[in-house]
């Protein structure tokens, strides 16, 4: 398992004729469109790739819609499974081979743009290098050494076996347009970019930041930088409808969006599903933001939260499951939310700290009753995992979430109360600002439009809850701010409702609110910040996403 990589090298890549086939239409149109299907031809150990085609008999095809500059999104759609292949080690290669060939230039712009918001310094790339290389060296023996026995295990390797296939799929796009090949680390590094968040401070511990010196806006401004959140699940009040929507915080350099629709067929009975339609960016095999609708009828988003107290960065080490690997492995493993949190509780790694909510739209009977389970929140810090059944709460109306613990014991042990003490409510889980606004305005929330209206609010300048300041409230405008302004912050959102979610449908819209008559983001004023093959400005509508090759 997870050696498809190395056993490709020995092999060769074929390129057979392009074939005309019908294209077909999606949500956004189909100018930009590259299609392929790919087959894993076992006796001569290569892959063979038909570039411009889409056939159903391949064991993986799809296309990817380059409309980025057109609508904000692009538009990736992915089948595997299907052909005559049924190893499901092989099945993850070959999509992975796929959509790192199709998507293998922006997975190029995206690694030049996020590298410098990251890593500043050639002493941190060699720490994170030597960190990361040890984790996945790690991980790969641990799947080689628990063989097929543990369904864990297997689904890692699965993972593991589909990062492989992304790599060899980007080396081999780089071949034939001659251009420079993406490293092995540029792939880790995308994939594994939530946890450097947290990985990074960790590895330098003299040099991270001490929150409690900083002032105010130096503060406001590192964390904006970090990567924040917001979220919103709201339940009308006859039960009659649940809405889910999230909006993603963190630099604008990495507004490189694509929407992806994976269908993956693995014949593994622990598997409870290989389909899913995610927000995503190029060269990342997981959503990051997190907004996820699965086959399984579980849809899942997540905010982050801070660590402060450095204490538990000695908790993390390289033998561990990185974040994005236990939610992929989850997203796949389990059937409801219990086992969702079970299944990501093993082999923390502390890194990417977040609160996740996993909706179960099984356990939702709309006008009728909604069954305990159907909303687990879990919450992650170095050292301890711990998820709730909090349906008691979604029931009486809604959940919010906005970067602050919900669990006692993980805002204790953050260290949230000391930067309380320092800086006030605004690390109040009841009563920091986007707490209050939730709170006032959710009940406004009767259907998509308003839903849109509530993730995209910032009236900084006349709401008395953002006293005056452009990130404190629902999405950020941290290049409005008065002091120190930066190109970061709410740069996009993504609804949807119990119906929509059933059929992998949902809207999404890419850049800064300009709600309320905001101006629009433009790169002009930050022009020093790397944004290789981003739109110079940004004023898109919401799209509906939905998968146009799933079948019943």
């Amino acid at each position: 398992m997870c050696l498809f990589f190395l056993y490709l090298l020995c092999g060769t890549v074929s390129l057979l004729p392009i074939e005309a086939t019908p294209r077909k239409e999606n949500q956004i149109g189909d100018k930009g469109v590259a299609m392929a299907t790919v087959y894993w031809e076992r006796s001569e150990k290569a892959v063979v790739l038909r570039e411009g085609v889409m056939l159903k008999d391949g064991d993986a095809y799809g296309f990817y819609n380059d409309s980025l500059y057109q609508s904000g999104w692009g538009v990736l759609e992915l089948r595997a499974g299907y052909g005559a292949t049924r190893d499901p080690d092989t099945v993850m290669y070959l999509a992975g081979y796929l959509e790192g060939y199709l998507t293998a230039r922006q997975m190029g712009d995206h690694y030049r743009n996020m590298y410098p918001q990251l890593i500043t310094d050639p002493t941190v790339a060699s720490k994170v290098k030597d960190f990361l290389q040890k984790q996945f060296s790690w991980a790969r023996d641990e799947v080689h050494r628990m063989g097929g026995g543990d369904p864990l295990w297997r689904h890692v390797g699965y993972v593991l076996s589909q990062l492989d296939g992304l790599h060899a799929g980007a080396l081999e796009w780089a071949k034939r347009s001659r251009t420079e090949p993406l490293s092995l680390f540029a792939v880790h590094f995308l994939n594994g970019l939530g946890d450097l968040l947290d990985l990074i401070p960790m590895l330098f511990p003299g040099n991270h930041t001490d929150w409690h010196s900083l002032s105010w806006a130096k503060q406001n401004q590192d964390r904006t930088n970090m990567g924040h959140c917001s979220a919103l699940i709201k339940v009308l009040p006859g039960f009659e409808n649940v809405f889910i929507s999230h909006s993603s915080w963190f630099s604008y350099a990495a507004t490189m969006r694509i929407f992806k629709h994976w269908d993956f067929k693995l014949e593994d009975q622990q598997t409870a599903t290989g389909r899913q339609s995610f927000s995503s960016y190029p060269g990342f095999l997981m959503s990051l933001d997190d907004f996820y609708l699965l086959g399984s009828g579980l849809v899942m988003v997540q905010t982050t939260n801070g660590i402060y107290d450095r204490s538990l960065f000695k908790l993390v080490t390289p033998q561990s499951l990185l974040a994005w690997q236990r939610v992929r492995v989850s997203n796949m493993m389990a059937r409801d939310g219990k086992e969702w949190a079970s299944i990501f509780s093993n082999y923390n790694s502390g890194t990417y700290n977040n609160q996740y909510m996993v909706v179960d739209l099984n356990k939702i009977h709309l006008q009728e009753d909604i069954e305990e389970g159907a909303l687990f929140i879990i919450e992650q810090i170095p050292g301890l995992v711990e998820f709730s059944d909090q349906t008691s709460v979604l029931r009486r109306g809604y959940w919010p979430s906005y970067n602050i613990p919900f669990h006692k014991q993980i805002y204790a042990r953050s260290g949230y109360p000391a930067m309380r003490e320092h800086f006030g409510t605004e690390y109040s889980y009841d009563l920091c600002p986007r707490a209050k606004i939730f709170r006032r305005d959710q009940g406004s929330v009767r259907d998509l439009a308003s839903l849109r209206r509530i993730m995209r609010y910032n009236e900084y300048q006349t709401d008395p809850y953002s006293e005056g300041d452009a990130c404190k409230t629902i999405c950020c405008r941290g290049d409005l701010k008065k002091d120190q302004p930066v190109p970061g912050g709410c740069y996009d959102t993504k609804v949807t409702d119990f119906k929509l979610a059933q059929k992998f449908i949902s809207e999404a819209v890419n850049g800064p609110t300009v709600q309320g008559g905001l101006p629009a983001f433009s790169w002009r004023e930050f022009s020093q910040t790397r944004h290789a093959g981003l739109p110079e400005s940004y004023n898109f509508t919401f799209l509906t996403m939905q998968p146009v090759l799933f079948e019943p």
